[in-house]
């Protein structure tokens, strides 16, 4: 597994060395953007590299990052899980489809504390955010937490410092389920307290290492790195355990048949046993492409990712697309001129 707590070149190549049988002319996939999927890309990477010879070379860098390169032309693809708006993927001349669905957790630092031991819900969460619950002992976080003790330890809610498609799925989640919540959504914000981590391995990084700590990554980020997460309470008013069969019952209930640029919402949705943060994570590639080739050789290994990926991203937590949105995804490449790809 990598380590996500080590800063690296900013160039992370997602591809394992194949000792032989490489093509002479393997080809170069270039991609930047969401952390948020980026340890799935690695291992999609990795395993297409030793399957066909061609490397990925994904910057991990944020959703804002993505779309502002993909934007210039700079890579074959950008990543972000903030889908972009109907009129600007028009007005940028872009095609986007989804990728594959994550869930955002939060992790804490409480000494002595087990993970899905401590009980949250957005209002506690929205909260903490906006510096008006700063003590782990607040009353209203005991309220929600009988028989647990908590020290009089201050809170440092950690936040994402770049521009990011976690914080546009973190904030939009508290838009629509936490009354008290004032400071808006998007992949920025003027956070009023706590501290900046770049990217999910900063984030995680920032808690791991600051007692009192709080924050939210992608599922994989706590998993892979044995982080304390928290319960959460749903739509339905009850208090969830973050795990696969939590997240599956908010994928399930996904329409995609009404999907917009590979978009649907399923965040906060009602079930007894729905985890309340569950996403897509998006991909976008120039609609008139300056080299076609490039653009086939990026979908290609998508295609192939979603033929093969499948069990990979179960295994480091992720939720593989239905066959409807797969097919929804592939029947929009259509939009690129000059490339055509097998099914």
């Amino acid at each position: 597994m990598i380590s996500f707590f080590k800063r690296a070149a900013p160039v992370l190549l997602l591809a394992a060395g194949a000792a032989s049988g490489v093509p002479a002319l393997a080809a170069d996939i270039t991609g930047a953007g969401a952390s948020f999927p980026a340890p799935l890309y690695a291992k999609w990477g990795s395993a297409y590299k030793a399957a066909t010879g061609n490397t990925l070379n994904y910057q991990s860098i944020g959703s804002g990052g993505g779309q502002t390169q993909i934007k210039a032309r700079t890579v074959d693809f950008g990543a972000s899980d903030d889908p972009m708006k109907q009129e600007d993927i028009v007005a940028n001349g872009l095609v986007q489809f989804p990728a594959v669905i994550g869930s955002e957790v939060l992790i804490v630092n409480l000494p002595g504390l087990a993970s899905n031991q401590l009980k949250l819900t957005p209002d506690l969460v929205a909260a903490i955010y906006q510096g008006k619950i700063s003590k782990w002992n607040d009353p209203a976080i005991l309220a929600a937490n009988p028989g647990i003790k908590l020290r009089p330890m201050p809170i440092t809610p950690v936040y994402r410092s770049d521009s990011s498609g976690t914080t546009a799925i973190f904030t939009n989640y508290l838009v629509k389920t936490a009354a008290g919540w004032t400071l808006g959504a998007g992949k920025a914000i003027s956070w009023p307290v706590g501290q900046g981590g770049k990217g999910n391995d900063g984030v995680a990084g920032n808690v791991k290492n600051t007692s009192g700590a709080i924050g939210y990554v992608e599922y994989n980020y706590a998993a892979a790195n044995k982080l304390t997460t928290t319960k959460l309470s749903n739509a339905d008013g009850k208090f969830i355990d973050p795990t696969p069969v939590s997240f599956n019952a908010a994928a399930a209930q996904a329409d995609w048949s009404k999907a917009k640029h590979g978009v649907v919402n399923m965040l906060a949705l009602p079930g007894a046993n729905t985890w309340p943060i569950v996403s897509s994570t998006y991909i976008l590639v120039p609609a008139k492409p300056a080299d076609p080739a490039k653009i086939k050789e990026a979908l290609s290994f998508f295609s192939w990712a979603f033929k093969n990926g499948d069990k990979l991203a179960t295994e480091l937590g992720y939720i593989p697309l239905p066959q409807i949105a797969v097919d929804q995804a592939q029947a929009s490449w259509a939009g690129v001129k000059g490339v055509s790809i097998a099914k």
